[in-house]
């Protein structure tokens, strides 16, 4: 470990909106846990911004979705990289957080390996390797010196695959259960007509685009079926005004919220949700909204993703309680008339909607919401991978 009330220098490196959230908490627990406290360098959002990272370049430009997006503007991300590990080599800090955006990190992960073998590397978010590409477990070896974890399952297929060391540290979400349980009042309003329903079609551009107008049909559908509901959209804030020109097209009218507190008392009071696939699910699932995943990616991302991924299913929640509990709609499947009426017997008390509810008790031992906080326990791992490597040179 660094000098006994030495300031730690760590170098950090964020690429997501969900990545900057993990790097600004890390960070807070950083400088609580070590003595001399910590300074940190790197790329991030906000939130990193707002503790002290002045980051080189926006972290848009390496947040890319979907194989057209990459190739489009792989001359700009090649660049990125290249400055990034230009940063780091020129001036070496005493560790280097990579956390998520795997294709970009990995990347950076090895260049630095081979430019200072000694620096401990920490890969915070393990790559999806149980769902495709499980090669890239055994590659990032020689890569990384830890994996932190967010899923329970994670580690145990780090090490069949022979990956680098991982440990589950706990995923983000238990550090918001007081704003995803239902207190009584709100488990009243879900009883409630009418019925809340919440419509996520998704945090990226590419998700909400392809997404949209088949969600709109689905609750016009939905409301002629079984209304009336009240719909609730809660808004990522950075794609407000693109949500905004995607709905003014829809028959039906959600409420759009955007605020955390707006959401999170919305999942609070939720019977029911139409989503996109992704971590909202086992949002969705924490809070106890049963609901309904779909996904759409494009044709030539499709057609590779067809041959190459091995997961069973695509939704989080299923992963976690590990079985399919909440029914998913991919691609061509994802239609109006299945989603409708797949949403249709979530909302309805009945067989579809008390598997889901079973399903979603279960979270709370799978992924030990009862111990130290996620931030803590990845702060502990990079203090020890640092000692470890500091008593190796």
């Amino acid at each position: 470990m660094t000098e006994a009330g030495k300031e730690l220098d760590v170098f950090i490196v964020a690429g997501e909106e969900s990545g900057d959230q993990l790097g600004a908490h890390l960070m807070d627990a950083l400088v609580a846990m070590h003595e001399g406290g910590a300074r940190f360098r790197g790329l991030g959002g906000s939130r990193m911004e707002a503790r002290g990272v002045v980051p080189q370049f926006p972290m848009a430009e390496i947040t890319l979705l979907g194989l057209t997006s990459i190739v489009a503007h792989l001359p700009r991300v090649l660049r990125r990289l290249r400055e990034t590990v230009a940063a780091i080599a020129a001036a070496p800090p005493d560790v280097l957080v990579l956390i998520d955006s795997q294709g970009f990190n990995a990347r950076v992960a090895r260049s630095v390996r081979k430019l200072l073998p000694n620096l401990p590397i920490i890969l915070y978010v393990s790559p999806s390797v149980w769902a495709w590409r499980p090669g890239r477990a055994q590659r990032l070896k020689g890569a990384v010196d830890h994996i932190l974890a967010l899923l329970p399952f994670e580690p145990e297929v780090h090490r069949k695959l022979g990956g680098p060391p991982c440990t589950y540290v706990g995923h983000p979400i238990s550090e918001r259960l007081v704003e995803l349980r239902p207190g009584p009042a709100e488990i009243a309003r879900r009883n409630a007509s009418p019925p809340q329903v919440l419509v996520l079609p998704g945090s990226r551009k590419l998700e909400i685009t392809r997404l949209s107008d088949l969600f709109g049909q689905v609750i016009a559908r939905t409301e002629a079926a079984a209304g009336p509901f009240d719909w609730v959209l809660p808004a990522v804030v950075r794609h407000r005004r693109l949500i905004e020109r995607e709905v003014s097209g829809w028959p039906v009218k959600p409420r759009m919220v955007t605020t955390d507190d707006e959401k999170f008392a919305a999942f609070r009071s939720a019977r029911a949700a139409l989503a996109c696939s992704g971590t909202v699910t086992l949002e969705l699932a924490v809070a106890g909204v049963p609901q309904v995943g779909a996904y759409r990616t494009g044709w030539l991302e499709a057609q590779i993703a067809r041959r190459l991924i091995t997961a069973e299913t695509a939704i989080l929640a299923n992963l976690v309680i590990g079985r399919k509990v909440v029914p998913e709609f991919l691609q061509e499947f994802a239609t109006v008339e299945g989603l409708t009426n797949a949403l249709l017997a979530v909302i309805a008390n009945g067989p579809a909607r008390q598997v889901q509810l079973n399903g979603f008790a279960e979270i709370d031992a799978i992924m030990d919401f009862d111990g130290k906080s996620p931030s803590r326990k990845a702060a502990e791992i990079v203090l020890a991978v640092l000692a470890e490597r500091r008593s190796r040179a």
